[in-house]
């Protein structure tokens, strides 16, 4: 087994501070570990980040909060409440949906909400559709959620019994059923297909070619959405703050340069500050930075290179004042869907820009107080990953976002120049070995969700968080994995074995505080 440094406490490494990162360096501080997080950033969040504007910091990374208890269970682990570290506000409707002629269309976390929305908008054979989805999709939620995302790994075995059980669930598991395909059993209205087709986007896949089982999306939306006053990179900042208190040491602006191997099993990190040693490390990033061999041969052969990259985006962050007949309809989160999604995800799937794409607005100050003049937006429009220069991007991009907006009745004053634009090719340079992927690797295919590296890896003492690992993307999923890092190295850490499994079935574990602080005889 390892050994504990001179103060008896086993030490952690974290890199990255990211959200996967925030939640194991949290997690193995209660544990009893001595946690060091080193961060190539000048601040904590990874993806959740923002950009200085008049108004305030605008948002340029994840803008929607769910399964708010993953946050609340971290910060009790440092003796505090969400409520008490950052401004955050449960929002009454999910989002505000419109297509070129037709909407608003509201969505809310109640089920009977919903129903009477939908039953206005397109009638009531679409609103009893949307009934029978919903079921549906909480059924798949339900069936899905112990065996697979909070499991250390999917449990085939489990899901198994489960369907046997529920036959009900075989339609959503049927090999070819994707999620376009999957909505048409509920929909005849094209627009409520493409709306909770979009759910796919949200891990990087395209509705076409996304699995059905992914329409779970959906339910963890409708449990509630929570927006985070500054934006979720405040939350970044909350938990490193809460990681602290514990006693975690963090470095920023410092890149890891190598992990090293000694007997069989994590040694140090090397980074261009220094080395820490370590029995633990926690790496998250893009895993696909490991198998390119950034970090050194002894990370690059702990794991199967990942498979595709998922979707990438142009992001505009910026600050103006809303004007036109939509500028007083806006929420918090709005989308602006396109008439034809074939104009989207064809050129898409194709590596182009797409002709004609959806377009989410994230109006920042909306729904938390009064609307200042002057207000914080963030624009996403959905992009290929690996995408080569284009000396005409920004303009184009510019074209695709802006003018249809004006269509829609939609203008800002003033408008953003491209400094307010993060294209594929800058999140591929900020974000090493991702090809400019968000999402990791791409949800399309009827298994990518259970190829997604796990937390554990064929190294001993080496561990992976973060959206681009197991259970997926987005920000409670990215905590989820930092949790299930955590739970995987304390166990480990008391294990007989003289070093770490590099499997294990489905299922959760957990070391107790008590027995996780003890080092290893």
């Amino acid at each position: 087994m390892p050994a504990a440094d001179i103060k008896g406490q086993p030490r952690a490494v974290v890199i990255g501070a990211g959200m996967g990162g925030l939640a194991a360096a949290i997690r193995l501080a209660a544990g009893g570990c001595r946690v060091t997080v080193v961060e190539a950033a000048e601040t904590p969040g990874g993806k959740a980040r923002s950009r200085a504007t008049l108004a305030g910091p605008a948002a340029m990374g994840p803008t929607v909060l769910t399964l708010k208890a993953e946050v609340d269970a971290l910060f009790a682990l440092a003796g505090t409440t969400t409520e008490a570290e950052v401004g955050i506000t449960r929002l009454p409707r999910l989002a505000r949906h419109w297509w070129p002629g037709s909407g608003p269309l509201d969505l809310f976390p109640d089920r009977e909400a919903n129903i009477e929305a939908i039953l206005a908008f397109a009638g009531p054979r679409e609103a009893q559709g949307f009934a029978r989805f919903d079921t549906a999709a909480r059924a798949l939620y339900d069936a899905f959620e112990t065996p697979v995302m909070r499991a250390p790994k999917p449990d085939l075995a489990a899901i198994a019994r489960t369907a046997l059980r529920r036959p009900n669930l075989w339609p959503a598991l049927l090999p070819g059923m994707t999620l376009d395909r999957w909505l048409g059993r509920f929909f005849r209205d094209p627009r409520l297909r493409q709306l909770f087709g979009r759910y796919a986007t949200y891990v990087g896949g395209r509705p076409a070619h996304t699995p059905a089982v992914l329409s779970l999306v959906w339910q963890a939306e409708a449990q509630g959405v929570w927006a985070v006053t500054d934006g979720i990179q405040a939350l970044a900042a909350a938990l490193a703050r809460a990681a602290e208190r514990l006693g975690v040491r963090f470095h920023f602006a410092t890149q890891a340069r190598r992990i090293t191997r000694q007997s069989g099993r994590v040694a140090h990190v090397e980074t261009d500050q220094g080395h820490h040693p370590a029995d633990i490390v926690v790496f998250n990033g893009d895993p696909r930075a490991l198998t390119d061999g950034l970090l050194g041969e002894a990370a690059q052969s702990a794991l199967k290179p990942p498979g595709k990259p998922s979707l990438s985006a142009w992001v505009w962050s910026f600050a103006a004042t809303p004007e036109g007949p939509r500028a007083a309809d806006l929420l918090h989160h709005n989308l602006f869907f396109t008439a034809d999604p074939d104009a989207e995800f064809g050129p898409i799937g194709r590596g182009e820009m797409p002709q004609s794409p959806t377009l989410y607005l994230n109006a920042q100050d909306r729904e938390l107080g009064p609307t200042p003049a002057t207000e914080r937006f963030q624009i996403i429009l959905n992009a290929p990953a690996n995408r080569p220069d284009h000396p005409n991007e920004d303009p184009s991009c510019h074209d695709r976002s802006f003018p249809p907006l004006a269509r829609m009745g939609l203008t800002f004053s003033p408008p953003p120049g491209p400094e307010a634009l993060t294209r594929p090719k800058d999140l591929a340079q900020r974000l090493p070995a991702s090809l400019g992927a968000i999402y990791g690797a791409s949800p399309e295919g009827a298994l990518a969700a259970f190829r997604r590296p796990v937390a554990r890896t064929g190294l001993p003492g080496l561990y992976l968080a973060g959206g681009g690992v197991h259970p997926g993307a987005g920000v409670p999923m990215a905590l989820l994995s930092g949790r299930q890092a955590a739970l995987q190295a304390l166990q480990d850490l008391t294990s007989p074995s003289p070093s770490g499994r590099t499997a294990m079935p489905g299922g959760m574990s957990t070391a107790s505080r008590t027995t996780a602080q003890r080092p290893s005889r």
